[in-house]
């Protein structure tokens, strides 16, 4: 176990939680299509989100033998479990993004550190500072092309992909872990514009949003 301080932020509270996208329901609202819709919206909210950095190898043992899953080999790639609730994605040469279900985190984090001891290693829990955005629907890819900078096209962004780009004007994280599903892992400070910018930009497509 590393001596390092560890705590968990989704403590059991009186005050209430809300996800970032809260306040941008209670300012632009959850539009229903009126019509044939060919894009839906979620905010897959409150979400363990931790960072990890180190040697891959080590790494990669910690991760098979507490979560299961393998660390992505290759630049750029995703895996996640059986479920699809848990995934990895690969950010850079020693940098990984885990996502899983909200309150997993801290265990995940706490046995992570157990496992390994006094290697070269860093675990961050970011779960409160990012929010992930799902988009499905036959004009998902289409109203990505108008919105990031990287090319979506499925010949450079097979399933099982993701990169950080541009959206808009803020940062974010584009993926793809099924064939008709795309996520946005955006800021929590950016979570009501890139809202707002997909409401306007989907309008034309006639868009759900999924609370």
């Amino acid at each position: 176990m590393s001596n390092a301080a560890t705590f968990d932020t989704r403590t059991d509270t009186a005050i209430p939680v809300e996800s970032p996208l809260a306040y941008s329901y209670r300012r632009s609202g959850a539009p229903q299509a009126s019509g044939p819709s060919r894009l839906q919206l979620r905010e897959r909210a409150m979400l363990g989100h931790l960072i990890l950095r180190g040697g891959a190898i080590v790494l990669d043992e910690a991760v098979r033998d507490v979560l299961g899953i393998s660390l992505p080999g290759q630049p750029q790639a995703l895996v996640q479990d059986a479920s699809g609730e848990r995934s990895i994605q690969w950010l850079s040469p020693d940098e990984w993004l885990v996502i899983v279900p909200g309150g997993e985190e801290f265990p995940l984090e706490t046995k992570l550190r157990e496992h390994l001891g006094d290697a070269h290693f860093a675990i961050s829990d970011v779960s409160g500072g990012q929010t992930v955005l799902e988009l499905s629907g036959e004009a998902a890819r289409e109203l990505l092309t108008k919105t990031v900078i990287y090319d979506v096209h499925p010949s450079n962004f097979p399933v099982g992909k993701g990169v950080t780009t541009v959206f808009g004007k803020a940062t974010t994280i584009i993926r793809r872990p099924s064939e008709d599903r795309w996520e946005l892992v955006i800021r929590r400070s950016f979570a009501d514009y890139c809202y707002r910018w997909l409401l306007d930009a989907a309008a034309e497509y006639g868009v759900n949003v999924q609370q």
